[in-house]
Protein backbone atom coordinates (compact mmCIF):
# COMPACT_ATOMS: atom_id res chain seq x y z
CA UNK A 1 0.00 0.00 0.00
CA UNK A 2 1.16 3.55 -0.63
CA UNK A 3 0.61 6.99 0.80
CA UNK A 4 1.08 9.60 -1.91
CA UNK A 5 1.58 13.16 -0.76
CA UNK A 6 0.98 15.81 -3.42
CA UNK A 7 2.51 19.23 -2.78
CA UNK A 8 1.43 22.13 -4.93
CA UNK A 9 4.29 23.99 -6.59
CA UNK A 10 2.07 26.52 -8.38
CA UNK A 11 -0.46 29.15 -7.28
CA UNK A 12 -3.94 27.92 -6.33
CA UNK A 13 -5.41 29.75 -9.34
CA UNK A 14 -3.45 27.38 -11.61
CA UNK A 15 -4.46 24.38 -9.48
CA UNK A 16 -8.13 25.38 -9.66
CA UNK A 17 -7.92 25.72 -13.45
CA UNK A 18 -6.97 22.01 -13.68
CA UNK A 19 -9.12 20.75 -10.79
CA UNK A 20 -11.98 19.38 -12.91
CA UNK A 21 -9.53 17.35 -15.03
CA UNK A 22 -7.72 16.17 -11.89
CA UNK A 23 -11.02 14.95 -10.37
CA UNK A 24 -11.85 13.01 -13.56
CA UNK A 25 -8.40 11.41 -13.39
CA UNK A 26 -9.00 10.51 -9.71
CA UNK A 27 -12.35 8.92 -10.55
CA UNK A 28 -10.72 6.76 -13.24
CA UNK A 29 -8.04 5.61 -10.79
CA UNK A 30 -10.78 4.63 -8.32
CA UNK A 31 -12.68 2.80 -11.07
CA UNK A 32 -9.48 0.91 -11.92
CA UNK A 33 -9.10 -0.18 -8.28
CA UNK A 34 -5.83 1.69 -7.74
CA UNK A 35 -6.99 4.34 -5.24
CA UNK A 36 -8.61 3.69 -1.85
CA UNK A 37 -8.96 7.23 -0.47
CA UNK A 38 -7.96 10.78 -1.36
CA UNK A 39 -8.45 14.33 -0.20
CA UNK A 40 -7.04 17.82 0.26
CA UNK A 41 -4.46 18.76 2.84
CA UNK A 42 -5.40 21.45 5.35
CA UNK A 43 -4.17 24.09 4.86
CA UNK A 44 -4.66 23.66 1.11
CA UNK A 45 -1.07 22.96 0.06
CA UNK A 46 -1.72 19.69 -1.77
CA UNK A 47 -3.44 16.38 -1.21
CA UNK A 48 -3.08 12.81 0.03
CA UNK A 49 -3.88 9.60 -1.86
CA UNK A 50 -4.04 6.13 -0.33
CA UNK A 51 -3.28 3.64 -3.10
CA UNK A 52 -2.61 -0.04 -3.63
CA UNK A 53 -0.97 -2.07 -6.35
CA UNK A 54 2.47 -2.16 -7.92
CA UNK A 55 4.86 0.77 -7.49
CA UNK A 56 5.62 1.08 -11.22
CA UNK A 57 1.90 1.14 -12.10
CA UNK A 58 1.23 3.84 -9.53
CA UNK A 59 4.19 5.89 -10.76
CA UNK A 60 2.89 5.69 -14.33
CA UNK A 61 -0.59 6.79 -13.27
CA UNK A 62 0.72 9.68 -11.17
CA UNK A 63 2.63 10.89 -14.21
CA UNK A 64 -0.72 11.09 -16.05
CA UNK A 65 -2.35 13.33 -13.43
CA UNK A 66 -3.26 16.67 -15.04
CA UNK A 67 -1.47 18.38 -12.14
CA UNK A 68 1.72 16.50 -13.06
CA UNK A 69 1.32 17.10 -16.79
CA UNK A 70 0.98 20.86 -16.15
CA UNK A 71 3.91 20.92 -13.69
CA UNK A 72 1.69 22.01 -10.78
CA UNK A 73 2.52 19.41 -8.10
CA UNK A 74 5.30 17.27 -6.66
CA UNK A 75 4.54 13.67 -5.62
CA UNK A 76 6.15 11.78 -2.72
CA UNK A 77 5.32 8.08 -2.35
CA UNK A 78 5.69 6.10 0.86
CA UNK A 79 5.14 2.35 0.76
CA UNK A 80 3.90 0.68 3.92
CA UNK A 81 2.44 -2.64 5.02
CA UNK A 82 -0.54 -2.13 7.36
CA UNK A 83 -0.53 -4.77 10.06
CA UNK A 84 -3.28 -3.24 12.22
CA UNK A 85 -6.46 -1.35 11.35
CA UNK A 86 -9.57 -0.01 13.00
CA UNK A 87 -12.65 -2.23 13.07
CA UNK A 88 -14.22 -2.39 9.64
CA UNK A 89 -10.95 -1.73 7.78
CA UNK A 90 -9.44 -5.20 8.10
CA UNK A 91 -9.38 -5.57 4.31
CA UNK A 92 -6.57 -3.01 4.25
CA UNK A 93 -4.27 -5.20 6.33
CA UNK A 94 -1.30 -6.68 4.54
CA UNK A 95 -1.07 -10.43 5.10
CA UNK A 96 2.71 -10.11 4.62
CA UNK A 97 3.12 -7.51 7.39
CA UNK A 98 4.65 -8.62 10.63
Amino acid sequence: MFIVSLSYIAPLEEIDAQLEHHVLWLKQCYADGLFLASGRKEPRTGGIILARGERHVLQQRLAQDPFALAGLARYDMTEFHPSMTAAGLEALQDSQAA
